[in-house]
């Protein structure tokens, strides 16, 4: 029986470049594609792959965010989250959220095939070049960054969040989130206060620095 995948990135190509090399694999098999993480989460739903690979910045939806739903859904696909970020607390947040997998962009197309064969054999992988900062991490070697998004933000204020700093207005992230604008502006008034910012602008930065958007 062949392992079926989900591929989520915003870019085409990348996408396609993944999806070719994976399939001259006897035992993969891409069943859907995503650009953004909120179609990532309703493809998981609908075609419950075996596991479902996500770009960790993604449009709409960022990829821990993502994994999380799809960990937490009825799916019951494994998630390997796909980054160019080596950083730690992307790890930690990455496999708190679910992830079964965490690997890098920068890594051979074999260690992303070997990656999902093991998410399927229901294992957790890690690049090589990561997983002994996470190690250290998780046995209190090193400091944890208390003030990640992950940490201090609820999952719907880091929905409101990206979104916000994607360009999105109050009505528009009201008619995404099915809330009304009046739960937007909340959010978007409690999440300023949470992380001592006064504009979209200075939002915008921390989103992208904490990874929930792409540059």
């Amino acid at each position: 029986m062949k392992i079926t995948i989900l591929l989520a990135d915003d870019h085409q190509m990348m996408r396609e470049g993944l999806r070719s090399l994976l399939e001259r694999e006897a035992d993969l098999k891409v069943v859907a594609e995503a650009e953004d993480g909120r179609a990532a989460v309703e493809l998981a739903l609908q075609h419950k792959p075996t596991v479902a690979v996500l770009d960790l910045g993604m449009p709409h939806l960022n990829g821990i965010d993502a994994a999380r739903q799809i960990a937490a859904s009825k799916a019951g696909s494994k998630v390997i989250i796909l980054s160019v970020h080596a950083d730690r607390r992307f790890v930690t947040e990455s496999l708190r959220a679910g992830a079964a997998g965490y690997v890098l962009k920068e890594c051979a197309f074999e260690e992303l095939a070997h990656a999902v064969r093991v998410a399927a054999a229901n294992e957790t992988y890690l690049s090589p070049a990561i997983a002994r900062s996470v190690v250290e991490d998780y046995l209190g070697h090193s400091p944890r960054r208390c003030s990640s998004a992950f940490i201090v933000l609820t999952d719907r204020e880091r929905q409101v969040l990206q979104l916000l700093a994607e360009g999105r207005s109050a009505k528009q992230i009201a008619t995404d989130l099915s809330v009304s604008i009046k739960t937007v502006e909340t959010h978007r008034a409690n999440i300023m206060k949470k992380l001592g910012k006064h504009s979209i602008a200075e939002l915008t930065k921390y989103a992208i620095r904490e990874g929930l958007t792409p540059p």
